[in-house]
Parts: C-alpha cells; sequence; structure tokens
C-alpha cells in the first residue's frame, strides 16, 4: 500500500462529507435544533482535517502515474491547481466551524453571524470541490464526460476556478528571502499552539488547580491561530517541494500525528467532561489519560516535523 491508494481512499470524502454537513445543517437550521447544529459543524471541522492528507497523497498519485501512456499531465495540473483551491476554502471553513464549536461553549449559543458565514463558506467549498474531483475523474475515466469531447483535456473550461500550484511553488523557492520567513513564521506558530495546548492540558493534569478549565479554554482560539500559521506555512514547503515529502515516511507519521491530535483537540471543545473542571478539583483519570496523549502526539508532531531532513533520505 502506498500514498496513491490512501488517495484514492480518501478522495470521496471532501465532497460527499461537505453535502452531508450541508444537508444536516439546513434540517438543523429548519429544526431549529442547536444540537444539530454543533453535530453539523463537528462534520465541518472533521472534513477539514481529512482533507489535509488528501490533498497531499493526491500529490504521490500524480507521480505514481504521471508516466503511464495516456494519463494527461494536463489535467493532472488542473486537478492540482483546482484541488488546492478547495483546500484552502474547505480550511477556511473548518476554521469557522471550530469558532462556533468555541463560541457555544463560552456563550451557550452558536452566533447568527457564525452560521451564516459558515454556510456560505460550505457552499462554495462544495462547489469547488465538485469542481476539482469532477477534473480528476478525467484523468483516469474519460467515460463520465458529457456529449462528444475531442479529448478529456479539452473538456476543461478556462479560465479554471483554481490556485497554481507552480505558481505558488517558484515563488517559494524562486525568492531567497520567501524560505526562511515561512520557516519563522512556523516555528512562531508552533510555539503558540503547544504553548496553549500544553497549558490546557496540564491544567487537566493536575497543574494549575486553582484555576477551572473554562478559564484556561478562553486561550485556545490563540492555540487554533497557531495551528492555522503552522498549516498555512507547511502546507507551503510541501506545495513548492512536494517530492521532499511523498517520499519520506517520517512525513507519513507527522501527518497522522497530526490527524490524530486534531480529534483529541474536537474532544476538549465538543464534550462536557473537561468543562465540569471547576477551580480545585481533581480532573478523572480518564480525563488525565486524554490530556496526556495530547501533549504526547503533539510532541511527537514536532519531532517528527524537526526529524524530516534526518529521517527518509529525502531532503
Amino acid at each position: 500500500m502506498n500514498l496513491a491508494h490512501v488517495h484514492l481512499l480518501l478522495n470521496h470524502f471532501p465532497v460527499i462529507g461537505t453535502m452531508i454537513g450541508i444537508g444536516l445543517f439546513v434540517v438543523a437550521l429548519i429544526g431549529r435544533s442547536l444540537d444539530l447544529q454543533r453535530a453539523s459543524l463537528v462534520i465541518f471541522l472533521g472534513i477539514a482535517l481529512i482533507t489535509i492528507p488528501t490533498y497531499q497523497s493526491g500529490n504521490a498519485a500524480q507521480h505514481a502515474i504521471k508516466n503511464i501512456p495516456g494519463v494527461s499531465a494536463e489535467l493532472m495540473q488542473a486537478h492540482n491547481d483546482a484541488a488546492l483551491l478547495a483546500l484552502l476554502f474547505m480550511e477556511i471553513t473548518g476554521a469557522v466551524s471550530w469558532f462556533g464549536l468555541w463560541q457555544f461553549r463560552r456563550t451557550s449559543r452558536i452566533g447568527g453571524g457564525t452560521l451564516v458565514f459558515v454556510a456560505l463558506l460550505a457552499l462554495v467549498t462544495l462547489g469547488l470541490m465538485s469542481n476539482a474531483a469532477n477534473i480528476g475523474g478525467m484523468i483516469r475515466h474519460p467515460e463520465i464526460l458529457n456529449g462528444p469531447v475531442a479529448s478529456p483535456t479539452a473538456a476543461i473550461v478556462a479560465p479554471q476556478l483554481a490556485i497554481s500550484a507552480d505558481y505558488v511553488g517558484h515563488h517559494v523557492t524562486g525568492i531567497k528571502w520567501v524560505w526562511p520567513t515561512l520557516q519563522t513564521l512556523h516555528f512562531m506558530g508552533l510555539s503558540l499552539l503547544l504553548g496553549v495546548v500544553f497549558l490546557v492540558d496540564l491544567r487537566v493534569l493536575g497543574v494549575m488547580k486553582s484555576v477551572s478549565f473554562a478559564t484556561v479554554h478562553r486561550l485556545l482560539p490563540w492555540g487554533v491561530l497557531g495551528f492555522g500559521l503552522n498549516l498555512f506555512t507547511g502546507m507551503l514547503y510541501f506545495i513548492a517541494a512536494p517530492e521532499q515529502y511523498i517520499a519520506n515516511v517520517t512525513f507519513y507519521w507527522k501527518i497522522v500525528l497530526m490527524m490524530l491530535a486534531g480529534v483529541n483537540a474536537i474532544y476538549f471543545t465538543l464534550f462536557d467532561e473537561p468543562w465540569s473542571l471547576e477551580a480545585g478539583e481533581e480532573a478523572p483519570m480518564k480525563l488525565k489519560v486524554i490530556a496526556a496523549s495530547a501533549v504526547a502526539l503533539w510532541v511527537g508532531v514536532m519531532f517528527c516535523g524537526l526529524m524530516l531532513p534526518f529521517i527518509g533520505n529525502a531532503f
């Protein structure tokens, strides 16, 4: 099994998952169900996480089939560019969805503006994801074309809804100050993320017992900001030199650990158990195990990131 198999496994989730999230979101609004609203936001957030390895494994799939006769390089590039724009909107949708969940924890309601913003973003994201998926299907499935078309490549109508990955990559590697600037921002984001995550998890583990969990949870948006900064800069690295990452097993572990850490973060935002911790109270053992696993996962993400140039012989 390789990353091309992973891409085949994951590439339907962004489109179908977004459709399910939108459907549930509409039902929640019609029925005025706060629980269903939260459930739909969780779906959008989960799909945003899944979309990251979906895009990255797509680059591996491209490298795996690029020399097969009959495979169009133009179609693969168009698919990559369309997927990049769809990824951007999907991550923004996920971020706003997380904010809605955090907002509920602070005020016991989700703001109307947040719901409208999520709805608009989700609809745009669905259109962009569908466009990327349709182009991707043409690469190996020309039978999906409607009507007589000279070639699958001719079915792409310009201008496309896309961001040129080659253009982005050229500026990251071709301008000498961009890469070190991104590296500085990446470590700033990592410091912000781990600082907040460790504060929250250490409170659960028994440090700062005089402070309630709800108090330290106020810092979580700063941690999410740090994660967003890391994701943005990290994806620019990947776009600029994907072959350095898709051939490195350490990178696989980093992404797996990051996905698990993301699920862990959803737990602390969504479930009631952590929020029952008042000042001076001791967390139950189950909650301590989850907090300790979060610390271990993020340390693992950091370790794998630092070891990328030294393990895997890809750099």
